[in-house]
Formats: structure tokens, C-alpha cells, sequence
């Protein structure tokens, strides 16, 4: 099959609204989000859904807090835009919506449904003080606004990294950046900026490097991590960034997994530029940079230009679970390397 990947992909459920955020759970469903259907749902191993709570604007990324809860971006939400594709309907998100009230950070209790709102801006950045070349944390009046929270990864002591990947309008687009919050609602600090559609995220499996990903220009960045939360900036750019990989082409990226061996497992979307006809798939690239496997999530009679997220889980957590965002579906397959198991779960 490949040096990845060691059996074909096969459907668990279609008919979904724009899925995204899987989570493998312990009793064997998916937990994830539908961004269109504005909703929190669950997926059993036969394929059955159950919504667990409706969640209004626009749940995109998710996981499971240290209090067992799941803690949600919300982006807000967008225009939805129909493309015929045979027997099937691909569902496109475009700019913001009108009845758009902007981004937020939520967490739902899965026993009850109830789904409160944790963080809607913040007041504290970091930046860098081009006088001294110093990193300077500071209160900021008014408060950061949250413009599309996508993803978000938790932390060994509890502390959630989420992107914004912000929102598009008719004639411009925000630019956004990489937060780093409590999952009480006590604090929330804006620490990477600026960022040009940073989505998915992730921690290597030592925890001491964070990487993103940014959507349309193509680049993997890291960072390195002196503690939980603590930014140790590279002393070679002026940002404190490093650039891990940079893709040419036309493809853009979404979310993202980490594997036991630290390689990233990229969600590659319209690798043909704007053709919805084209199948996406997965851009596997090692923590040195090097881009080990491409792999493309071709099935049969059955498009799919926007593989959204992955997620791994099964027994020896050697199962990959993919989103397929424009086509509705979620999707399984199994790997040969097992996938960085989650600091919490449910």
C-alpha cells in the first residue's frame, strides 16, 4: 500500500455538515463537529449519529479539556455555497456571514449539552520590541477581538494553543495569530502575531515544540517551547519563528495530527488549484522538514476536495479518522505508524 498507510479508506457516515475536529472517544464513536449544521455530534462505530448539543455560529475545531469536557472554536461561521458534483452536493464555506457575531472560544458538557462561551477576545499580547529586540507582554486596550478560532490542542498542564484563522470579506481578510488560554476562562493571551490563516495545530510528542499551519501560503511553522505556554523565540528570525516545510503548487492546508515518531500528518485540500473535481489527501512531513509521503483520499464515485481533519484512535491507535469537509463524510483507514495519543480524553 505505502510505507504509511496499510489499507484502503472506508466510509463510516456521509451526510454530515461540514465535519471537522474528530476525536476518537473511548468507547470507540468520533466526536466531531459540523460546521454548516452548527452542531456537536457523535459517531458511533456502526455509523449512527447522535447530536450531542447545537452550537451556534460556527463549531470548527474541538477536543477534550482535562475536566473531561469538550472545548470548541467557534469561527463564526460563513456563507455557504452549494456546487453540484454528480449525485452529490459539496458544500463550500466562503466569507462571513450576516448574521455574523464574531469568534469565541466554548466548552460543552457531554452529559448535559450545555454549551458556554469562555473567551471572545483578549487583552493581553506579546510582541516584539524592534528597539531592544525583546518579546514584550502586555495589556491592550480595547481587547483583541476572537475573529475565527479553528483548532486548538491542550497541553500536559492543562493550557489550550489555539489559531484564529480569522475571516474573509468581499474585499479583505483578517490577519490573525496563535493564542495560548486557560480552560477555566481565567486567561487567555494572544502569543504569535501576525499570522496569515494559521489552522491546524499541534504539539510534538515531547511537548516542547508547537507547530501551525497557514492555509493559502502553504508554510508549516514551529516554535520552540522552553515550558507549558512559554514561547523560546528563534533568535534567527525577527519574528522568533521557524519555517519548518513550504509546499509549491496550488494546494492549500487545513488541520493537522501528529504520529508517536513526532511526523505531521497534513490535511491537503484542491491540490488543482479552485477545481472541486479534485480529490485532496494527506501530506505526511517529518519534524526535520522533509516531506516523507503524499497520499490521496480517492473514493470511489465520490469527490472530495476538502479532507478537513484527521485523527487517530482503535485499539493499538494505529486507525486514521478523516473529516471530509465539502462532501460531508468521515472516513477510516489504517496506518503503520500509531498516532500520538491525546493528553485527555472522554
Amino acid at each position: 500500500m505505502s510505507s504509511f498507510q496499510r489499507s484502503n479508506f472506508e466510509f463510516i457516515t456521509k451526510e454530515l455538515g461540514y465535519p471537522e475536529g474528530p476525536v476518537y472517544l473511548s468507547d470507540g464513536s468520533i466526536l466531531l463537529v459540523e460546521i454548516k449544521n452548527e452542531q456537536l455530534t457523535k459517531v458511533h462505530p456502526d455509523g449512527t449519529k447522535e447530536v450531542i448539543a447545537k452550537v451556534s455560529g460556527g463549531p470548527n475545531g474541538l477536543a477534550i479539556g482535562p475536566d473531561g469536557h469538550a472545548y470548541i472554536c467557534n469561527c463564526g461561521g460563513f456563507d455557504w455555497h452549494p456546487i453540484p458534483a454528480g449525485k452529490q452536493t459539496l458544500w463550500i464555506g466562503g466569507d462571513q456571514p450576516e448574521n455574523y457575531k464574531g469568534g469565541s472560544i466554548d466548552r460543552v458538557n457531554l452529559e448535559t449539552g450545555k454549551v458556554e462561551t469562555l473567551y471572545t477576545e483578549a487583552d493581553t499580547v506579546r510582541r516584539l520590541d524592534m528597539a531592544t529586540m525583546q518579546w514584550q507582554e502586555s495589556k491592550v486596550s480595547p481587547a483583541v477581538p476572537l475573529k475565527g478560532p479553528d483548532d486548538l490542542v491542550f497541553d500536559e498542564t492543562g493550557g489550550m494553543w489555539f489559531t484564529d484563522w480569522g475571516k474573509s470579506r468581499p474585499t479583505e481578510r483578517d490577519i490573525t495569530g496563535i493564542y495560548y488560554a486557560k480552560p477555566d476562562g481565567s486567561s487567555i493571551k494572544q502569543m504569535v502575531f501576525p499570522l496569515n490563516a494559521p489552522n491546524g495545530i499541534a504539539l510534538s510528542p515531547d511537548g516542547k515544540r508547537l507547530y501551525t499551519v497557514e492555509t493559502y501560503t502553504r508554510r508549516v511553522l514551529y516554535w520552540e517551547l522552553s515550558a507549558p505556554g512559554v514561547i523560546e523565540p528563534n533568535p534567527k528570525s525577527i519574528d522568533g519563528t521557524y519555517l519548518l516545510i513550504g509546499f509549491a503548487g496550488q494546494e492549500i492546508f487545513d488541520s493537522m495530527a501528529v504520529d508517536v515518531e513526532g511526523n505531521l500528518y497534513l490535511m491537503s485540500m484542491l491540490p488543482e488549484g479552485n477545481n472541486p473535481f479534485s480529490n485532496g489527501g494527506i501530506q505526511i512531513v517529518s519534524p526535520e522538514g522533509k516531506l516523507l509521503e503524499s497520499i490521496s483520499i480517492n473514493m470511489p464515485n465520490f469527490f472530495d476536495p476538502l479532507p478537513s481533519n484527521i485523527c487517530f484512535g482503535g485499539p493499538d491507535n494505529k486507525t486514521a479518522f478523516i473529516t471530509l469537509g465539502a462532501s460531508g463524510a468521515l472516513i477510516k483507514a489504517q496506518m503503520n505508524v500509531a498516532g500520538l495519543p491525546l493528553i485527555y480524553n472522554a
